[in-house]
């Protein structure tokens, strides 16, 4: 399955740092995606208003009841109430943090959980292998490790044992 990156956003928010528009014209954005080999899609929203109130407002994708606010967001081709979209993994209101959301394996997620969760830290200093963004590491001197590839240099012990003994 392929995942994207994707949100085209059409919608209010309630922070008071986004500048509305007191016109009725509906802003718009061409919504812009990539997808990557991992089958991670990245995509950007904006946020819009609609111009009238129409006889039959749109379903929000999340909800399915009808959108009454003002203000709404598009995203993976589907209109949602801001309060709807939100990660699948923190449960943040997407609309609030960015314009960029991640979708991987049937998750909609914001940017800080896909790196969390799917992205990659670097590699072992000692064993140069890859090292998941979600794995816990051992840093020292600008260098990173896995756990278990954290030894000490005198007698080849695995530091993480010797500091839970300590505990």
């Amino acid at each position: 399955m392929t995942s994207n990156e994707h949100f085209t956003g059409s919608g209010s928010s309630s922070s008071s740092s986004r500048n509305r528009s007191s016109t009725t014209q509906q802003q718009q954005n061409t919504s812009s995606s990539s997808s990557t080999s991992s089958g991670t899609k990245s995509s950007k929203f904006q946020h819009t208003h609609q111009q009238q109130p129409k006889s039959s407002p749109p379903k929000c994708y999340g909800c399915h009841k009808p959108i009454l606010e003002r203000y709404f967001l598009k995203a993976l081709d589907q209109i949602w109430h801001e309060d709807c979209l939100k990660c699948s993994c923190c449960n943040c209101r997407l609309g609030e943090i960015g314009s960029t959301l991640f979708t991987k394996a049937d998750l909609i997620l914001c940017k800080r959980d896909y790196l969390r969760m799917f992205g990659a830290t670097g590699y072992c200093s000692l064993c140069n292998k890859q090292i998941p963004a979600f794995e816990m590491v051992m840093r020292a001197r600008g260098n990173v490790y896995h756990l278990e590839c954290f030894k000490c240099e005198a007698c080849n012990h695995v530091c993480i044992q010797i500091i839970k003994k300590i505990k």
